[in-house]
């Protein structure tokens, strides 16, 4: 019953990759694009865990946790860069 759930939430967060990537192509500003990049990340990070849950391993776990840190900095990087030009002060 687990696997058919583990199954289902890859199709969902496929599609959602999907959708976030079809926005990032057809956004009409970069704010957009960056709040899409941001989505997308997090989606990337669930089928980690997804991934880890169905194969029972802990390795992925700690891979998301660096993925997730690298999502935010670059997030935090990029909205800086667009809002004063630089991203160091």
């Amino acid at each position: 019953m687990i696997g058919i759930a583990i199954n289902f939430a890859f199709g969902c967060f496929g599609a959602a990759l999907l959708l976030n990537l079809w926005r990032i192509i057809r956004a009409p500003g970069v704010g957009d694009r960056v709040l899409a990049l941001d989505t997308m990340v997090i989606n990337v990070i669930a089928l980690i865990v997804l991934f880890g849950m169905k194969f029972k391993t802990e390795m992925v776990f700690e891979s998301a946790l660096i993925i997730s840190m690298l999502g935010f900095v670059s997030t935090v990087a990029y909205t800086r860069f667009m809002l004063r030009g630089n991203i160091i002060e």
